[in-house]
């Protein structure tokens, strides 16, 4: 690919970025971005984004590309505006915002991802007891033994080998992403008017709809914990060009998500009905299982559940080893780090023993997947990647040439839509 010109916008001045030509590390952090976020959180979007019907499906079609590639720029920007080159971000925000603010970073980070592993928890629970009952035709098992089994496995894994771990997730995400778009292409004989039928809804339907299917959306194309990594990639190699190198990146790497994801969000919604999601919901089972139970052809009914096993199994490991740095993160902070290398044995044994039980405590009482996205994973996410920011842009002087673009003002509103699902869900509304 020949040099390419990125240009930015910086307040009255426009300044001119000229990034090196293509490399493969540009290509490789363009399949890394894309592999972080094509993820568990795709096989849970049809449901809810289906059962809107398809004028609410049509407006967050139009929203996915600018809404996450926006959102995502602004976290880069955020990331790169520090004094200190290399600086990640809880070290940008502390620079910026202060050392409470680092705290406070840190506990937001960790609850960022904490809700995500509970809903990994309780999704790969449901996968498995449906595989048991429908493919293998047999009685389910008992819930909180299945529960702790699976949980135990998975954090053994972790435990055993973190860096094959990380390197055998990295290989098994691009067979599932090749096995995604094959079914969504064998759905394509399936395809039928169902969910045309419902008609165009009314103004205040259509829009209580597309509220709470925001939260889903913004989940199913995060990528937002490798951004901080990513941007100090492209420092430590362009540089001063590293802005526009890294958005430039981005912006291809959420061209491929959204394309992806979306041609399986139709072709799942195409080929089943407004009921059929209804009642996937209804089970709390991804989108994969469900196709398995429906279809019966050898297929679907094998392959689905096992992609949908192996895509959260690699979600739940890279999310744990999240989840463990973040708390690491706080207890250090609060205790010293000096005391936290003195007993590093006994606080990695806490923390294992606290993230086990928890998430074999919420797996077994089994909630509803979405109305976690909706409540928690969603909003969290937002106030992180939408609003943090967007707040910087108006607070700190690095960030005020990204003033007055028309893109903040979405951004903001996204942000701004995400986080009230959460007072919609405490209100009971």
């Amino acid at each position: 690919m020949s040099s390419t010109t990125e240009v930015i916008q910086d307040g009255s001045a426009v300044r001119t970025a000229a990034a090196q030509g293509w490399s493969s590390h540009d290509t490789s952090w363009v399949l890394g971005l894309f592999a972080t976020a094509i993820g568990a959180g795709t096989l849970f979007l049809p449901i809810n984004a289906g059962l809107g019907g398809i004028w609410p499906l049509l407006v967050m079609t139009v929203l996915a590309f600018p809404m996450t590639y926006l959102a995502h720029r602004g976290l880069i920007r955020f990331i790169l505006s520090s004094s200190k080159p290399g600086s990640d971000i809880t070290e940008v925000v502390g620079e910026h915002f202060g050392a409470t603010a680092g705290k406070l970073i840190t506990l937001l980070y960790f609850f960022t991802i904490l809700p995500i592993l509970f809903l990994y928890g309780v999704g790969l629970t449901n996968t498995v007891e449906s595989f048991v009952t429908h493919q293998l035709a047999m009685q389910a098992l008992p819930r909180a033994p299945l529960a702790f089994v699976l949980t135990a496995m998975l954090i053994a894994i972790v435990a055993s080998s973190e860096q094959m771990v990380v390197r055998v997730m990295g290989w098994l995400v691009y067979p599932f992403i090749f096995v995604l778009l094959g079914l969504a292409l064998y759905l394509t004989k399936s395809w039928n008017g169902a969910v045309l039928q419902g008609g165009v809804p009314s103004a205040g339907k259509f829009s209580y709809t597309l509220w709470l299917s925001i939260p889903v959306l913004v989940f199913a194309f995060n990528h937002s914990p490798v951004i901080s990594r990513f941007a100090v990639a492209q420092q430590e190699r362009y540089g001063k060009q590293a802005v526009g190198k890294a958005q430039q990146i981005e912006k291809y790497a959420v061209m491929m998500m959204v394309a992806v994801v979306l041609f399986f969000v139709f072709s799942c919604v195409f080929a089943l009905s407004p009921a059929d999601l209804a009642l996937a919901k209804s089970q709390n089972i991804s989108i994969l299982s469900y196709l398995g139970n429906k279809f019966q052809t050898p297929v679907i009914a094998w392959v689905a559940p096992a992609v949908a096993f192996v895509a959260m199994s690699k979600s739940f490991l890279g999310h744990y080893l999240g989840a463990r740095e973040g708390l690491h993160g706080l207890i250090s902070q609060q205790i010293g780090a000096e005391k936290v290398d003195r007993q590093a044995k006994n606080i990695n044994r806490g923390i294992m023993a606290f993230l086990f039980l928890s998430i074999w405590g919420v797996a077994t009482v089994n909630p509803s997947i979405l109305d976690m996205i909706d409540s928690l994973c969603g909003p969290i996410i937002a106030a992180m990647l939408f609003i943090m920011p967007m707040y910087a842009i108006r607070k700190v002087p690095a960030m005020r040439k990204y003033a007055n673009q028309p893109g903040n003002v979405l951004v903001t509103f996204i942000g701004a839509v995400a986080m009230s699902a959460i007072l919609y869900k405490l209100l009971g509304l």
